[in-house]
């Protein structure tokens, strides 16, 4: 009896635990060693709860930097952020001109077709390992949707 309790239990917590974000449309532009990348992607919260994204690693970049780009007065600005609010079953997009990461340091050139890989780290603690991969534009699948 005890151990049925204690399955019962264990299983209580895990269906507890929270869905992890998924990762879509991940890509990155081409960029020179040592230079900065920006990676690019839409972020999506299938669980009931919000999450946040807090931090990225890469092991191609010396520093991974969460950014937000916007427009006041005319003038474009971009700021480091420390967190990217993902809303219960919404999600958020990094894109040119709003979100976007910045690999910072990159230990080697990145040419169309590479994949920079980088672990996410969100406020569940939840981690997801998503590889961005190198072009000049978001991949077609993100650019048009098939019903």
């Amino acid at each position: 009896m005890r151990r049925l309790l204690t399955t019962l239990a264990a299983l209580a917590v895990a269906t507890a635990a929270q869905a992890a974000p998924k990762v879509e449309a991940a890509w990155t532009r081409p960029a020179a060693q040592g230079g900065t990348g920006a990676g690019f992607m839409t972020l999506k919260n299938p669980d009931a709860k919000p999450d946040a994204l807090v931090a990225v690693a890469s092991p191609l970049a010396r520093t991974v930097q969460i950014h937000q780009s916007s427009m006041s007065g005319g003038m474009a600005s971009m700021k480091q952020v420390a967190r990217v609010p993902v809303p219960a079953g919404g999600a958020v997009t990094f894109a040119p001109g709003g979100y976007h990461l910045m690999f910072v340091g990159l230990t080697k050139p990145v040419k169309t077709g590479d994949a920079v890989p980088a672990t996410l780290t969100f406020a569940s603690g939840a981690t997801v390992k998503v590889s961005f991969v190198a072009a000049m534009g978001p991949p077609a699948a993100a650019a048009h949707h098939h019903h």
